[in-house]
């Protein structure tokens, strides 16, 4: 039971950032906090519009001031806590982040249904590239293989 009832502090947490957020008019309705061994790391609020930045979610945004708290690139071992069903980009940087685990509050409907829509992203990644509604046009590959084969055979290189 109280496994349980941190699980709900930690939520309303990322809750309270949301709803602050939008009293505050500095983002959009969501929030996020990032959690290890019980403790918290780091939390945030979405931060597009106060930053002009697309990226700044409140998921992203709280796993870079995890990582930067906790002077690493990978949260293994960490939760994250967030008052929406991550979108695409989100999903894909808790993956990179290595977090263990997501507990949500609201789902993607509930995110469509006031006007924050994934569902166009989803399709898209279904496509083939040519089919995409955005053209992607390789070029240089031999040019930028150059990296790769540095990182390869790189002595400093860093695994992530």
């Amino acid at each position: 039971m109280e496994n349980e009832k941190q699980h709900e502090e930690f939520m309303k947490m990322a809750i309270a950032l949301s709803v602050k957020n939008v009293s505050e008019n500095i983002g959009g309705p969501f929030g996020a906090v990032v959690v290890k061994d019980g403790n918290l790391v780091a939390g945030s609020a979405n931060k597009v519009t106060s930053t002009n930045d697309p990226t700044a979610h409140a998921e992203v945004s709280a796993i870079r001031l995890a990582c930067t708290k906790l002077n690493t690139f990978d949260l293994t071992g960490c939760v994250i806590y967030t008052s929406c069903e991550p979108c695409p980009m989100c999903l894909a940087a808790i993956y990179w982040a290595r977090i263990g685990t997501i507990y949500y509050a609201n789902t993607k409907v509930d995110a469509e249904n006031i006007g924050f829509s994934d569902k166009f992203i989803y399709d898209e990644i279904d496509k083939p590239m040519e089919k995409r509604s955005l053209p992607v046009v390789q070029m240089l590959r031999n040019e930028a293989l150059e990296a790769f084969n540095l990182w390869e055979t790189s002595p400093l290189r860093l695994e992530y």
